[in-house]
């Protein structure tokens, strides 16, 4: 079975466990230990799980993650008005071969995935993406992958993977389940042309770091539609990590990107949460265990709701466009925006339905001045090629 693999959480996390109040998350998690063994899943939502690989880092690490002190500053905070239950499931371990590692992480995401539960990934580097993603096959076969991260990690074509070509392997491997990639945060220095290039030619879209910095709700509905986020911690600026020299002064405040972790906890699409790339000081892992809570906190106040399914608890926009009419829809229960593009995933369906895609109060506004976000335009194109 792909969960013998998992070793279990160090006794360090445990005894600093007793020592926390009852309210504390430590004492509501169940945890798997030397002791008691893995714990029973059947009623588990999400499953939190170490994954400590690093030996195809694009930059070498002089050291392993210290995913223990992460565990310790999550456990310390208080856990909220929540329903779910959650679990910690230990570790995957480096195998003989990065490849091993690999099969491990595909089997035991895949795993979790037919059980129904969340797995949220701390991972040391962000190739850990790739097997991840591939868990879906044969689960599901079209994939909106999202990445939280100031670079689009595609490498060069023979270049091997690694945190920095992970996507390549991704795009161009078989079964190709990718339906959309999304990156949230880029900054055009780290990026060359060719990639940004690359990103228009293959109608993904990417949304600049200033973009979401001036509004950071417009990440919401970029997650709404994805089934997997992977984070690249380095997404964040250094001074909220505690200034190490593989951090940027350019990033995500720690608010930001705890804001976009609660997007995507929202989202009842999301089915994986990976953060990567975390750095060994006592800031880093503070601020990782307050995005991971702040995940769990959006999951636990998901709704899943649909105009087609519930058309009453909706509010109905027709917006004539040059182009086709605009079909918007506002949710009375929580403000949220869909918009209707006909014709849009034509090929994809058996019925040749209009494609639902969550948008913006904004978007709705724009669309009745008539102009027609870009990202549309490509998801048009993308169902016709």
């Amino acid at each position: 079975m792909a969960f013998d693999f998992l070793t279990p959480v160090e006794d360090k996390v445990l005894a600093h466990c007793e020592l926390l109040p009852a309210q504390a998350l430590g004492k509501y998690l169940k945890i798997h230990t030397k002791r008691h063994g893995l714990p029973d899943l059947e009623s588990i939502s999400i499953a939190i799980i170490g994954v400590n690989e690093s030996r195809n880092a694009f930059e070498k690490k002089p050291e392993k993650l210290d995913i223990s002190a992460i565990r310790i500053q999550l456990y310390k905070l208080f856990r909220g008005n929540w329903n779910s239950s959650l679990a910690d499931m230990g570790n995957i371990e480096e195998g003989e071969t990065v490849e091993d590692t690999y099969f491990v992480v595909r089997n035991v995401v895949a795993e979790l995935l037919r059980k129904n539960i969340v797995p949220v990934i701390i991972g040391a580097t962000q190739d850990i993406t790739y097997p991840a993603y591939r868990a879906f096959d044969g689960i599901k076969e079209l994939v909106n992958l999202v990445a939280v991260d100031s670079r689009f990690d595609f490498g060069m074509d023979d270049e091997l993977i690694s945190s920095h070509s992970y996507m390549s392997k991704i795009i161009t491997e078989k079964p190709n389940n990718l339906f959309n990639f999304s990156n949230i945060g880029y900054q055009s220095y780290f990026n060359a042309q060719e990639e940004i290039d690359l990103m228009e030619r293959l109608f993904f879209d990417a949304y600049r770091l200033g973009e979401l910095g001036a509004d950071i709700s417009l990440a919401e509905p970029v997650l709404r539609n994805a089934h997997m986020i992977s984070m690249d911690a380095r997404a964040v600026r250094a001074s909220e990590i505690g200034l190490s020299d593989n951090f940027s002064p350019n990033g995500f405040t720690g608010r930001e990107i705890c804001a976009i972790a609660r997007y995507a906890g929202i989202s009842d699409k999301v089915s994986i949460f990976g953060i990567y790339e975390m750095e060994n000081t006592v800031q880093s892992a503070q601020l990782m265990a307050q995005i991971i809570w702040y995940f769990i906190e959006g999951f636990n106040f998901r709704i899943t709701e649909s105009p087609y399914d519930r058309a009453d608890n909706f509010t109905k926009y027709n917006v004539p466009t040059e182009i086709e009419q605009l079909v918007f829809y506002k949710s009375h229960l929580t403000d949220r925006w869909w918009v209707e593009v006909p014709s849009i995933l034509a090929p994809h369906t058996k019925t040749n339905s209009p494609a639902l895609l969550p948008c913006t109060n904004k978007d709705y506004l724009e669309a009745c001045d008539q102009n027609i976000p870009e990202r549309w335009y490509k998801a048009y194109k993308k169902g016709f090629n």
